[in-house]
């Protein structure tokens, strides 16, 4: 029996949370605040985390930066009442895997958890990875460029490491921002051609005529290794 870690100070969502998990075959492990769930968390290491953003005693948004610190496959959503687009984009940005506003919809938060867990489940990419002179290393999450150290955000990786499943293949911005943001509401692909930018910047030789990081002019974007 897979466990679910939740960690949310408001009771009756806590119940109602794992009613709705145990009923699904989930074990459900409950903490009351940031730090015990940072404790949960490292004593016995869940299968995924449902977490609360405004929390006593550590916030949601740093204790999502030190789950994903330790374990980057971990797959996190956030459910918080806060609806504002600059806390969803932060959230995703420190390595959160999806996003689901109070008051929530028991059948979109599983269907949400259900996505989450199937793209964590696809063929996995090899801890290093390279391509050109490029070595990418997905558990520790650093990468390299000639012998120096990139700094790359969570999200970065996440896009890197899809691409790296999917060599050679056309990816629709829409296809990015479901299986790597996670977020089928998100307002705008907007977001995803400025993150292409950056990692080209990172990682391409000459950005401005990209050889790994290619656009596919309306259809999306296409990683040669």
């Amino acid at each position: 029996m897979e466990k679910i870690l939740i960690v949310e100070d408001d009771r009756q969502v806590q119940k109602a949370l794992r009613r709705l998990f145990e009923s699904e075959g989930y074990s459900v492990e409950i903490a009351a605040d940031g730090a015990s769930g940072l404790e949960a968390f490292r004593s016995a290491p869940p299968a995924l985390v449902i977490l609360d953003l405004k929390l006593p005693k550590m916030s949601g948004r740093e204790l999502c930066r030190e789950i994903k610190k330790s374990t980057p496959s971990l797959p996190i959503i956030v459910l918080s009442a806060l609806a504002d687009e600059a806390d969803k984009v932060l959230l995703l940005e420190l390595g959160a895997d999806d996003y689901v506003t109070k008051p929530f919809s028991p059948k979109e938060l599983m269907a949400r958890v259900g996505a989450v867990r199937r793209r964590f489940a696809q063929p996995a990419v090899p801890d290093t990875y390279s391509f050109d002179d490029v070595v990418a290393d997905f558990s520790k999450m650093e990468v390299t460029r000639a012998g120096k150290p990139v700094t790359m955000t969570p999200q970065e990786f996440k896009i890197l490491k899809y691409f790296a499943r999917n060599p050679e293949r056309v990816i629709p911005r829409k296809e990015l921002l479901n299986e790597v943001w996670g977020y089928e509401c998100y307002p705008t692909t907007r977001t995803v051609d400025t993150h292409i930018l950056n990692l080209r910047h990172k990682l391409e030789k000459n950005p401005a005529n990209p050889v790994h990081l290619r656009t596919v002019h309306s259809a999306g974007y296409k990683f040669i290794p």
